[in-house]
């Protein structure tokens, strides 16, 4: 696939990298494209660097939107006309102060961007884990590779984000069309709370599946 990435944060560098290794064009997109060409250099073997219209237009299939929450809408909708057909993967948290809920009794930040751009196909992906999860070869804990939700209304573009989820060794979990992803938002609010503010491990929550309705 040629992708290509919205951002030049640390979302964009960890799962920019992976998919480089698996063999996938990527152009990087900046504001600033200084940060840009930075950022391609680092990640090498092709990485090239552009502004976010030149990303986003490069792109055959997939777009990822490494944006932080308060400039996805507005970025996405200035891109509309490039995002047309396209499946765009949303990594944003909407997380304020006090591990809050920006979005609570609103869209999620999922909609948003779909709403910006209508033509899109937004699929909210790795929103769950820390930049640093994505940057290991590969996520596996306990011999389970992580599985990885993904909400999205568009089959075709759900495939071929099943296809980014297994190049970097995790699994693709389906969590149900783009009304879902507020849920998943919401996950990761939960689960960061857990892990930074709380140091409680947020897998000791949840019985393994075959225990979920109790013994048997």
């Amino acid at each position: 696939m040629r992708i290509g990435v919205l951002g030049t944060g640390n979302m964009a560098d960890a799962l920019a990298t992976q998919w480089v290794r698996a063999g996938h064009e990527v152009i990087i997109g900046g504001r600033d494209v200084g940060k840009a060409e930075q950022l391609a250099s680092r990640i090498g073997d092709g990485a090239k660097p552009a502004d976010l219209r030149t990303a986003a237009e490069a792109a055959d299939d997939v777009v990822l939107a490494a944006l932080p929450y308060a400039a996805g809408a507005d970025v996405v909708g200035a891109l509309r006309s490039a995002l047309e057909g396209k499946a765009v993967l949303d990594c944003s948290n909407p997380i304020g102060p006090g591990f809050r809920l920006l979005t609570e009794g609103g869209p999620s930040a999922a909609q948003r961007l779909a709403a910006a751009a209508p033509e899109a196909h937004v699929i909210k992906a790795f929103n769950v884990c820390h930049e640093d999860v994505w940057r290991m070869q590969p996520p596996v804990f306990d011999g389970r590779p992580l599985a990885v939700p993904l909400c999205g209304d568009d089959e075709a573009s759900l495939a071929r984000a099943r296809e980014l989820v297994r190049n970097i060794g995790c699994e693709p979990l389906a969590a149900g069309g783009l009304e879902r992803a507020s849920l998943v938002e919401a996950t990761a609010l939960l689960f960061i709370g857990l892990w930074v503010g709380e140091q409680v491990d947020a897998q000791a929550i949840a019985p393994p599946l075959a225990f979920v309705t109790g013994p048997r």
